[in-house]
């Protein structure tokens, strides 16, 4: 039921004390009336009048019969009740809403636990070189002693002795061991960075002159769209959960927001509601301009605020 006007509380309460009060005057206006005319006139008029024409009336004194009124006050009540009725219909009830702060994105000097990035972890060691071939010796050829002749070795002063003939030897040949096998390829893994020389952006604002001007204009849309589409959550509105909500989150090189997780929380549901908003973002036709390192884009980390403050009508 819509008549193009509401109350609040206090209207309300207003004009239901406005009813209530007019119907009281209205009954001891007509008690006043009534116990005016039931007096002594009344008494000293119907005395005289036959005992059979006085039971002929249904009530002692018709003059101030009370059912001859019946009518109009049934149409006053209905009147009012209609009124009450309307009343309760338009009656608006303003709850605690929460609205865009002063400094919405300001961090301040609040004490944030941020596990750092895990880096890549480093390559394994090459394996060791495989252990040197042993060569296999032959066996040394065992003479027949029979067919061995032994000579005189017996030396005297006068015995001319000739130097042994020098028999040159060929170095034997060693084979080289097999090269080492080459180290595994380290895995592929892109840097996260914390700050870059351009930080990425909510879209919306890229046909913006300066990087300035582009920055303010995205915070400003991203702000909006936050406060759009958060709703406080009523477990927090009813225990007048105040605060400031922090969730980090990884812009890909691509725009696309990842590992979002929530690094500061109030209670109260608040901490949910406000990844469930960051999330959101991700279904939006634009997606968010990456962050740029030596102009090219890498992915960085994103610490948002979220300050939930009620707001009392």
């Amino acid at each position: 039921m819509n008549t193009g006007f509401s109350f609040t509380n206090q209207e309300f309460l207003l004009i239901a004390g406005a009813v209530v009060a007019g119907l009281a005057l209205l009954i001891f206006a007509v008690r006043m009336y009534f116990n005016a005319k039931s007096g002594s006139t009344l008494a000293e008029k119907h005395k005289m009048q036959h005992d059979a024409a006085r039971w002929e009336v249904r009530n002692k004194y018709p003059e101030v019969d009370v059912f001859r009124w019946s009518g109009m006050f049934f149409r006053i009540a209905m009147v009012a009740v209609l009124v009450v009725i309307i009343g309760a219909f338009n009656l608006t009830t303003y709850e605690r809403q929460a609205r865009i702060p002063q400094g919405a994105l300001d961090l301040g000097e609040m004490d944030i636990e941020v596990e750092p990035p895990r880096s890549a972890e480093p390559p394994p060691p090459p394996p060791p070189p495989p252990p040197p071939m042993i060569q296999e010796v032959p066996n040394e050829t065992i003479l027949d002693v029979q067919d061995v002749e032994f000579l005189d070795q017996s030396v005297e002063a006068t015995t001319a002795i000739e130097a042994p003939v020098a028999v040159e030897r060929k170095p034997e040949v060693k084979h080289a061991p097999p090269p080492p096998p080459p180290p595994p390829a380290e895995p592929e893994h892109e840097e996260i960075f914390k700050v870059v020389e351009e930080m990425p952006r909510f879209p919306g604002c890229e046909n913006l002159a300066t990087n300035d001007e582009r920055k303010a204009c995205a915070d400003k849309k991203m702000l909006q769209f936050i406060y759009d589409n958060i709703q406080y959550p009523a477990i927090a509105r009813e225990n007048g959960i105040e605060g400031t909500v922090v969730v980090r989150f990884v812009v890909e090189a691509n725009g696309v927001i990842n590992n979002a997780e929530i690094v500061r929380d109030i209670g109260g549901r608040c901490g949910e509601e406000a990844l469930r908003v960051v999330t959101l973002m991700n279904s939006m036709p634009q997606k968010w301009t990456p962050g740029r390192q030596r102009g090219k884009p890498v992915r960085v980390w994103f610490n948002l605020p979220v300050k939930f403050i009620l707001e009392y009508n």
